[in-house]
Parts: C-alpha cells; structure tokens; sequence
C-alpha cells in the first residue's frame, strides 16, 4: 500500500510538472508570437496552384434539366467507383507489405489528385473531378468520416482507463502536450512565410500545435491487435493512453475551433459554456437513459440502430450550431452508447460498412487538396523535413520519455511511442479541419499530410523489429 501511496504521488507530481512546463512555454510563443509581422502568404504563382491559372470558367449548365441531372449522375458514379477500386488496390498492397490498409487508402486519394493523376493526365483530373461537382463529394465524405469518428467513439473504453489509470494519462497528457508545444515553438518560424495570408498568429500557433499531438486511435487499435498485443499488460495500458489522448486531443481541438471561428471573447464564452453543458448532458442524462432503454425486456434489439442513427444526426448539429464542429458531436455520440457487446456487433457491422463505402471519397477530396509539386521548392523542402522531425521527435520522443519516469523498460516505452506516433486517418481528418476554417495553407496541409504519411508507415516496422527481438 505504501509502495503504491508513493507512486500515485510521485506520477501526480510529474504530471503537475509536465502540464505547468508546457503552459509556461505555450503562453511564452503566444505572446512573442504576436510581436511578429503579419504572414504575407502564398500566392498562387508560388503554390503554382494549376486550377488558379486556369481562365474564366464556362458559364453554368442549366442544373433543371434531366440531361444535366443524368450527367451529374453519371459522374458521381465514375467519382465512386475510381476512388473504391484505388482505395481497394492501394490499401491490398500496402496489407500485403505489413502496413495499415488504410495508409494505402490515403495514398489511392493522392494518386487520384494533382500530384499523380493531374501531373500526367490534367485533361482526365479535370474531367473526372472538375470543381463544380466536388460540393455532392463534400457532404458525402462528410457523413462518412462522420460515421468513422461515430465508431471511434464506439471503441472509447474507459475500462483501459480505470486499470492503469494513472500511467496511461501521464503518458497520453506528456505525448500531447510536448508535441503540442514543439508545433507551437515551430509555428513561430514559419508563420512569416507558410501561414495563409491574413490569419493571425494565436490560431495558426494552436492548430499546429493540436495537429502535432493527434493519435490514431482505430489505427493504432488494429495494430496491436494484428500484433497479438491487445490483451498484454502492455497492450492494455497502451490502449488506455490512446483513448485518453483520443479524448483529450478532439477536447482540445473543438475549443480550438471554437477560438478560431468566434468573433469575439463574448461568443468564445458562450461556445465554451455551451459545449460544457453539452458534453455533461450526454454523460450524465443521454448516457444512462440509453443504458436503462437498451436493458428493458421484450425490447427488439435490431431497431437500436434507428436510435442510435438519430442520437448521431442531432449530436453533429447540436454541436455544430454551438460552434465546434459537427465530427466532435459525432465523437460523443459513439462514445455516451451503451458498452453492450450486442451493441457493439450489431451497429459496427452495419456502420462500418456505410463508412468503408463513403471514406475513400475522403481520401480523394484530401488527394484533391495535396499538391506535392508545392514542396518540391528547396525552403518549402527544408520545411517539410523539419515538421516530419518535428512531429516524430514530439510524439514518439514525449511519450517514451514518459513511459520510462512511469516504470516502463526501454523495449516496452520504444513500443509505445513508435504505436503513440501513429496519425492516420485522425490526422487527415485535423487538417482537413485546418484547411477549412483557412488556418492552414495549401502547402502547409501538403507537408502534414506528408508527415501523417511518413509516421503511419514507421509504426509497423518499429513495433516488429521490437517485439521480434522480445521473442
């Protein structure tokens, strides 16, 4: 008991530590951040953004006729079908190669976007995904991507929590706060130059550093389970620390969002006191409402889905109408659903389907919205090099140095920050977020996309070679 009494103390104190560092430094970069001339921006000539070159665009079809309507169809059509055989090839091949489908998945998206498709075939690009038919693409890789972040919060176990609760929020908190701060430290360098024009310091600052601290939960999840590491000690407490820093991360990102898109402090106020009261109804009433309903005898379980469709739809435009953004309400809405293993089978073998259906259309609006021409520059290089070091450094380097002071061996805290560092999906999915709400430029979002990239592909080579030398 006393051994125990001293470690609860002793994690509470670096955790204390971590946290006070952390808002020390963060609040030293805000505050030189804004001594710091306004970005300039890139202009189109230097991005050499091709579909800002092109001359003015034909006048609109009449969108009322059936011919028009059929056309529309059609290409719909031809938009799916290209992004589910690529996403489906891709991601056979980099299975096949002992890595996460979905990284083949990501790359099928930048195979069908400029920097493939449109570097030697512009006429087909342009034919296939011409810009007036993106918006039907938008709302339909919205709702998947909704979908995917409802199943994420699906898996959210607060159990992992409870059994080692203390290590796995020290480790999660030290690999979202130092990663935090070093894309707060890197956001100074390069706002003159990379930050889109007219975005002032404090947003551009806190979306790097939220961008740098992203895991991805279902990815990670996956891996271990691939490995025949999820029910190891180890395994167990690394899935803790990804739920919390799953948490943690889309808290932090939605007060984020909501700093960026308000006004003023007024609305800031009023989005921060919304979303709280939003999150503990969900928690406190929803939650338990939906635990008693799901046990009620003579109940037909099959049409839990119905409610379960129309809890996700409301969650998304509650939290959209406050001011965050409607894939957080999404979040909840998985995560405050019963922990039932009937529950769980039932809605993921049906939503999983609909997401795998609608998210490589996802892929192809991120492959859209990459341009890997514009890091072909020697500073824009240099720059991509540095957040990829950047990135790995933070989180990788944040969580096995918070591994090793919470008792973890070097081979088992080299395993958790290789498995930490995983960004995936999440990761496109922030960006996204960030390119949006015009925090981001386009060549910025090319190099964290590259960095997503580069830090999903090391995981599976890293946790290998380790646990192979274990055995």
């Amino acid at each position: 008991m006393m051994r125990t009494s001293m470690a609860w103390h002793k994690t509470l104190i670096l955790y204390a530590l971590v946290t006070a560092a952390f808002l020390a430094g963060t609040a030293l970069i805000l505050r030189e951040g804004q001594k710091l001339p306004a970005s300039a921006g890139i202009s189109a000539a230097q991005a050499g953004l091709a579909h800002e070159k092109q001359s003015s665009p034909p006048p609109p079809p009449d969108q009322t006729s059936p011919r028009h309507r059929l056309h529309t169809l059609l290409l719909l059509a031809a938009q799916i079908a290209a992004a589910l055989v690529c996403a489906k090839i891709f991601g056979f091949v980099f299975k096949s190669l002992g890595q996460p489908s979905v990284l083949g998945e990501i790359t099928a998206g930048l195979f069908l976007g400029p920097s493939v498709l449109g570097y030697f075939f512009p006429d087909l690009l342009s034919g296939l995904f011409p810009s007036s038919s993106l918006h039907v693409l938008e709302i339909l890789s919205l709702a998947g991507v909704s979908l995917f972040m409802f199943l994420t919060g699906m898996e959210i176990d607060t159990g992992h929590l409870k059994k080692q609760a203390f290590s796995a929020v020290l480790i999660s908190h030290t690999g979202i706060l130092f990663p935090f701060f070093l894309g707060a430290v890197l956001s100074y360098f390069l706002y003159a130059s990379h930050a889109p024009k007219g975005i002032a310091f404090a947003p551009f600052c806190l979306f790097m550093g939220i961008a740098m601290s992203i895991t991805a939960f279902p990815v990670l999840a996956k891996i271990l389970k691939e490995k025949n590491l999820s029910a190891t000690p180890l395994g167990i407490l690394i899935l803790g620390c990804a739920a919390a820093d799953d948490v943690t991360a889309w808290v932090l990102l939605a007060g984020i969002t909501a700093f960026i898109r308000s006004g003023s402090p007024d609305t800031l106020g009023w989005t921060a006191a919304a979303s709280l009261i939003y999150v503990l109804l969900m928690l406190k009433a929803v939650k338990p409402f939906l635990r008693k309903r799901f046990e009620q005898k003579n109940r037909d379980k099959k049409n839990f889905i119905f409610e379960a469709a129309a809890l996700l739809m409301i969650s998304s435009a509650v939290t959209e109408a406050i001011g965050i953004h409607a894939l957080f309400g999404a979040f909840i809405a998985g995560a405050v659903l019963p922990r039932s293993q009937e529950i769980r089978e039932g809605l993921e073998r049906r939503v999983e389907s609909a997401a795998h259906l609608l998210l490589p259309l996802f892929f192809v609006l991120s492959g859209l919205k990459t341009q890997l021409g514009l890091i072909h520059a020697g500073d824009h290089a240099a720059a991509c090099g540095v957040i990829v070091l950047t990135a790995v450094a933070g989180k990788f380097g944040g969580t096995f140095a918070a591994a090793r002071l919470s008792g973890m061996n070097t081979r088992e805290s080299l395993i958790a920050g290789s498995l930490m560092n995983t960004r995936g999906l999440m990761e496109l999915i922030v960006l996204n977020i960030g390119l949006d709400l015009g925090v981001l430029s386009p060549a910025i979002f090319t190099m964290m996309v590259v960095m997503a990239l580069v830090t999903t592909f090391m995981t599976s080579p890293i946790v290998d070679s380790l646990t192979r030398k274990a055995r």
